[in-house]
């Protein structure tokens, strides 16, 4: 959803969120959904999964998308002990970043070994630095719901451009 233009013009209404919180972990466009039927019913369909350990499946995916997508503050000793296993709402916080270098990064779910693994986790920008959103979608107007339903289907303005024209970019 990331990679192909078309798919990221229905996934980036979930980015375009300013303020991340719980209700971002359910903030897709309608399109995207539907979209993924066909490719998740693929899966299951290949793999013969049970209906039980797909519901259980959902019920971890969706609580795991609720909890690193929520505003949780969480002490750092203990944002050590989880990140070492799990995706915390610290580091998706950095996947919601207007860098785009940063959005491309920590795409986990549940577990943040898969990023380790393709070299896209990313855990060393303060989170109080950390701008969440879209940069070419700054205006709050820009973000309301019948806004957002049309976007896929809008011009796209450049996504990794603010308004002013300059690319949000940060030294490290």
């Amino acid at each position: 959803n990331h990679i192909w233009p078309f798919l990221w013009r229905f996934h980036n209404v979930h980015h375009a969120d300013q303020d991340m919180d719980i209700s971002t972990a359910i903030r897709f466009h309608i399109g995207e959904m539907l979209m993924s039927i066909p490719f998740r019913l693929l899966v299951i369909t290949a793999s013969g999964v049970s209906p039980l350990l797909i519901l259980v499946y959902e019920i971890v995916f969706e609580a795991a998308t609720l909890f690193h997508h929520s505003n949780i503050k969480l002490s750092l000793d203990l944002e050590r002990v989880l990140a070492f296993f799990i995706i915390t709402p610290r580091q998706h916080g950095i996947h919601h970043s207007i860098v785009q270098n940063e959005t491309n990064s920590n795409y986990g779910t549940i577990f943040n070994w898969w990023d380790k693994l393709h070299a896209t986790s990313k855990r060393n920008i303060k989170q109080e630095d950390i701008i969440i959103g879209v940069p070419a979608i700054r205006d709050e107007k820009e973000n309301s719901f019948g806004n957002l339903l049309v976007l896929p289907f809008k011009k796209q303005q450049p996504l990794w451009q603010l308004p002013d024209g300059s690319i949000p970019k940060r030294e490290l």
